[in-house]
């Protein structure tokens, strides 16, 4: 099993600590307790605060952590929840656990945060250089208060050398579900998703899956390139003309972008456009060929050949696997 931190902050929104401590303590046992299975926690699960002091959210009440954050040891992974939407003051309140989360990253240990909480990643540095997102309406903000880091606050979950960050409130969900399926496969991803009754990772305001494709790189052109593809996915894309618009010639582009992310573009693409399939195979109930046409594929025999390269299953297929409202082994729906 896998260590799990989670920080309570004061000022924040609970549910952003809460929701996520249930997906991880949920994960392997949830959904095997509703099938007469054995269970198979994955996560070992604390709160901490320094001191062990209660901390107050914003709500009339109080809620008291596990254990001092003195005394965590080992973990394997830190989770950062909202801390209010005021940054200076916020900040300042919780400001005793930015050398924890520094120290904790250093140590190796993977560290989330999400909505107005990704502040106290930032401020402890371990973002700076590091794509990262944050609630919408904070990004203006952030962008002038932490200049180093690059903020993309249309993503909904970023992942960046082991830090991971959700957006608003309610995408703590998303980030948990996330972590999950990093963490432990997308079988328990799905699973603790069904028994929970919630969606997995959403997509993003371009609809394409939230999951990363390339990785971390340094090269900002090629970082505006994927932004733009990330927002027209499902549309008819000229990289030729994408890389006028960088100043580039097509070939200087099309190396810089293998160089920069392990893909040729259409391969990137691709990814992303089966990486939407997915998501709306797994919650929609759109046929295959209206699927196929909606990610940018006309051709649903040829969508049909690249899903099945990508995944290994005919989208059909997918579907009945993965579909987050799959029937249950004793007739119950999952979703």
């Amino acid at each position: 099993m896998l260590d799990v931190t989670v920080l309570l902050t004061d000022g924040g929104h609970a549910s952003t600590a809460l929701g996520p401590l249930e997906v991880f303590r949920d994960a392997g046992r949830l959904w095997n307790a509703l099938q007469g299975k054995p269970e198979s926690p994955r996560f070992r699960v604390r709160t901490a605060t320094p001191g062990r002091r209660p901390v107050r959210p914003d709500a009339p009440y109080t809620i008291l952590p596990d254990e001092a954050l003195e005394d965590v040891g080992e973990t394997d992974l830190v989770f950062v929840p909202s801390i209010g939407l005021d940054p200076a003051s916020a900040l300042a309140v919780n400001a005793e656990l930015i050398p924890f989360i520094r120290d904790a990253h250093r140590r190796g240990s993977r560290v989330a945060g999400v909505c107005s909480g990704v502040a106290l990643l930032a401020a402890s540095e371990i973002l700076d250089g590091r794509r990262a997102t944050t609630h919408w309406g904070l990004a203006a903000d952030y962008r002038i208060r932490f200049p180093r880091v690059l903020w993309q606050p249309e993503q909904l979950v970023t992942e960046d050398g082991g830090i991971c960050c959700g957006g608003g409130v309610h995408a703590s969900i998303d980030l948990a579900l996330f972590l999950v399926e990093k963490l432990c496969g997308r079988e328990v991803a799905l699973e603790c998703a069904r028994s929970l009754v919630v969606d997995m990772p959403r997509a993003c305001q371009a609809g394409f899956s939230v999951l990363p494709i390339g990785s971390a790189h340094a090269d900002a052109a090629i970082a505006r390139a994927e932004e733009w593809i990330h927002a027209h996915c499902r549309e008819s894309i000229r990289f030729d003309a994408l890389a006028q618009r960088l100043g580039m010639s097509p070939r200087n582009f099309i190396r810089r972008f293998g160089s920069a992310t392990g893909l040729r573009p259409v391969e990137y693409l691709q990814k992303l456009r089966i990486r939407a399939a997915r998501h709306d195979l797994e919650q929609a109930d759109a046929g295959v060929e209206e699927i196929g046409r909606n990610v940018g594929y006309d051709d649903v025999a040829f969508f049909r050949r690249v899903f099945k390269r990508e995944t290994g299953l005919t989208p059909s297929a997918y579907r009945k696997q993965f579909a987050l409202h799959a029937t249950l082994p004793n007739g119950r729906r999952a979703g």
